[in-house]
């Protein structure tokens, strides 16, 4: 195969003056199809990754070289249909119509085509060149099928190509279909070829309450309307889609297109109707193009692992099992890079801070460079292992198929709260670290899905949350400290339910909030080098986005912090808690205990260190203790003057503030990160800021009643 990406590793060539002509081509599948590997595999780092302009919906684009033509890959939303129930089918449904793109290529699940096939009839109709990938011919082949992809092409009018996304050597022969497409265009034969006809459908609909969708149909002008058929048209006008009865509206005249909206409205379930007609035409399709040579234990239906796995009684325990291991594999993966790191990044700044010095630099700039500058690096970096470890772990469950299953067993528990089951995946992982957690969002088939799960999943303390609440309401409650554990558990749950209407009402559409309809994939062996390129890929991503944050705001915090001696005092952040500690009382949160509510933001062990600062003896700066796993909050001339200062009540209040604030500015980078949202992102922080301080005034003025 002869596929290389447009920029070359030659010196002084970007390979673009080689390119002969380009093709824009439009990746459109069922979610689980495998278009998304097949995107990745063919485009690798040569992809962009935003928003659809004015949508909240994903796009992705990128490009690849075959034979001096580049070809440029817009990956489509995942959808089932081309229904307009959601914004991600209305973008791919007015992306593929705008004419954008010079061929369509629906990937279709050739290990179930009874159902991946839905896509491919819900296209017909629609008036654009068009070529069907049969992917997962491995699968298929362990199963034991035969397709006959030249009788299925006879059948369709249009190429049927076999490949197996995970394997570049497969796509030869669609390449080698691109190349045919284009010598035929070229000469306009290629149009009559990749356009599916729509007579057998048609013969279908036409038994719809009795002869209703004729009647429809022969109200259409014959040539249809823009690039959609009379039987397109007449199909999704019965299924009642807004957007084609708007289209119907503005194309025809009023007599006309009352006619049709009359006949319309007087079939009752025409999405049902229509949908028969879909999987009988898919049937009649399959009919003599695909055996399967099924045995004994197939017939029988899940194996003996699958019916645990779905169990209502074992599917929960064992999906709960399957991603505590997984998490904490995610861990131990990322300790190895994260240890190297610890011991690299102070020699770094020991060899900058002597270089610079060398050569003259002035003090000020020498200490921001090895302090905010060189200890942000290291967070993004630290953020980016983990990453790397979660990433590697779903994307593991999602190659061998399993991941299906767990959105399967907790989806009635999700839907509580209008997530899908598979949001209970970033909830666990966020328990180990929220950055793990909304990385984990991607496993949501909707933006709003997505991010409505990263707003809730902050609720959910990470371990280092944990860490400092242990230490502090120990210090200050002793015994009673389980109550206090106890009460943010309790508050915990009613946030969670809180947020979820608060963000959900928002970003939920109401068809998402319906039971889930999916079907479960086959296992397979997972391609190892296909898992390691998307894992890679994710976090040089995630790590590129947080440098971009993480090191202005370390900058900005040392900035505020510092002073010529090191101390504390003096320095505007002092300057700044001690002026607004009157308003910061009213939440029951002293100066200091204020600036460590900020301080956590950063990170949570940072709050330690700004505590350390401001209560300790030491002359370092507040900055210089957040890059060290371990602080000196521990010793007992620092617990002693805390327990001096501050009040249980005021404790109890820093606590809540605490445990119920953003996660970490890492987190909100994942966070800003994964929904290409910023207007979202500041949305979170500001509502988790403010519900931190509220929680937090409510626990002092409870503090002082009960303390």
């Amino acid at each position: 195969m002869s596929c290389e990406y447009c920029k070359t590793k030659e010196k002084g060539k970007t390979g673009k003056k080689y390119i002969t002509g380009k093709t824009t081509i439009a990746l459109l599948g069922q979610p689980n199809s495998g278009k998304s590997t097949l995107f990745n595999m063919l485009t690798g780092s040569q992809q962009h990754v935003g928003n659809w302009p004015g949508k909240t919906v994903e796009q992705k684009e990128g490009y690849f070289v075959y034979e001096g033509r580049q070809y440029t890959l817009m990956d489509l939303p995942g959808t089932y249909s081309l229904s307009a129930h959601s914004e991600e089918e209305i973008v791919t449904r007015n992306y593929i119509a705008a004419g954008e793109a010079d061929l369509v290529c629906i990937i279709a699940d050739a290990s179930q085509l009874e159902r991946s096939l839905f896509m491919l009839a819900d296209y017909i109709g629609i008036q654009k060149p068009v070529i069907l990938l049969l992917n997962m011919m491995d699968i298929a082949a362990q199963q034991k099928k035969t397709i006959n992809c030249a009788a299925l092409e006879k059948k369709l009018g249009i190429p049927v190509v076999p490949i197996t996304a995970s394997d570049k050597k497969s796509y030869d022969p669609w390449f080698s279909s691109l190349q045919r497409i284009q010598k035929e265009k070229a000469i306009d034969k290629a149009i009559n070829k990749t356009i599916i006809d729509d007579s057998s459908l048609m013969e279908l609909y036409t038994g719809i309450e009795g002869d209703v969708f004729t009647k429809i149909h022969d109200l259409l002008p014959e040539s249809g309307i823009d690039v959609y058929s009379p039987v397109w048209l007449t199909a999704k006008l019965l299924e009642m889609d807004e957007p084609v009865k708007s289209i119907i509206q503005e194309s025809l005249d009023t007599a006309s297109a009352n006619q049709i909206s009359i006949l319309a409205e007087g079939v009752k379930n025409g999405s049902l109707l229509t949908g028969e007609c879909k999987f009988k035409w898919i049937e009649n399709l399959l009919e003599d193009t695909v055996v399967k040579a099924e045995t004994q234990k197939e017939r029988a239906g899940l194996n003996k692992f699958d019916r645990i796995a779905v169990s209502r009684r074992w599917g929960k325990p064992l999906a709960i099992g399957i991603m505590i291991f997984g998490l904490i594999f995610s861990l131990v993966v990322a300790i190895i890079p994260i240890g190297i790191a610890t011991a690299v990044f102070p020699l770094i700044s020991s060899l900058l801070f002597q270089g610079l010095t060398a050569i003259g630099t002035p003090p000020f700039l020498v200490a921001i460079i090895c302090e905010p500058v060189v200890s942000a690096v290291f967070f993004a970096c630290y953020m980016s292992f983990f990453v790397f470890g979660i990433s590697f772990v779903f994307g593991l469950l999602e190659e061998v198929g399993y991941m299906a299953r767990i959105s399967y067993v907790f989806d009635g528990t999700m839907a509580k709260l209008g997530l899908q089951g598979k949001a209970i995946m970033p909830f666990l992982t966020s328990f180990g670290c929220n950055i793990g957690g909304m990385a984990g969002t991607r496993v949501m088939d909707s933006w709003g899905q997505r991010v409505a799960t990263m707003a809730m999943a902050w609720v959910v303390p990470c371990a280092s949350t944990w860490g400092v609440v242990a230490l502090v309401s120990g210090l200050f409650f002793g015994g009673g400290a389980v109550w206090v554990i106890l009460s943010l558990f309790a508050v915990a749950a009613l946030h969670l339910f809180v947020t979820s209407r608060v963000f959900g009402r928002a970003l939920i559409k109401e068809n998402d909030r319906i039971g889930l309809i999916m079907e479960l994939p086959p296992y397979h062996k997972p391609k190892w080098t296909n898992l390691f390129r998307f894992v890679l890929n994710r976090m040089g991503d995630v790590l590129k986005r947080a440098l971009k944050i993480v090191v202005v705001v370390a900058v900005v915090f040392w900035l505020l912090s510092y002073t010529s001696s090191g101390a504390i005092e003096g320095s505007v952040l002092h300057r700044i808690g001690t002026f607004i500690e009157p308003v910061t009382m009213f939440f029951g949160l002293r100066w200091q205990m204020f600036i460590a509510f900020l301080a956590s933001m950063m990170g949570k062990e940072a709050s330690l260190g700004v505590l350390a600062s401001i209560f300790g003896t030491t002359n370092a700066s507040a900055w210089s203790f957040l890059s060290k796993a371990v602080v000196e909050s521990g010793n007992a001339e620092l617990s002693n003057i805390m327990l001096q200062t501050i009040s249980r009540p005021e404790a109890l209040a820093f606590i809540f503030a605490f445990f119920f604030g953003i996660p970490c500015l890492m987190a909100v980078a994942a966070t800003n990160t994964e929904s290409h949202s910023l207007k979202w992102t500041l949305r979170m922080v500001g509502y988790y800021i403010v519900v931190a301080l509220v929680l937090a005034g409510l626990a002092y003025r409870v503090g002082l009643l009960f303390l």
